[in-house]
């Protein structure tokens, strides 16, 4: 199972962008790291997340 955000999920298989999108995020205002590296929003769709992947997303927030 991968670690997303400190939770264990079945997510291995299928593309970074396909698990955020079915997640519902707005893959316009995230940064995500896997395994301690930060992965370009443009190669999100590239990337195929592994049983052993550890993920973290992070989403931007706006205010004042």
């Amino acid at each position: 199972m991968a670690i997303i955000n400190g939770q264990e999920v079945l997510a291995g298989g299928q593309s970074l962008l396909k698990y955020l999108q079915d997640q519902g995020f707005d893959v316009d205002r995230l940064a995500v790291e896997v395994n301690g590296t930060i992965i370009k929003r443009g190669t999100y769709g590239d990337y195929v997340i592994n049983e052993s992947d550890k993920v973290e997303i992070v989403c931007f927030v706006g205010g004042g």
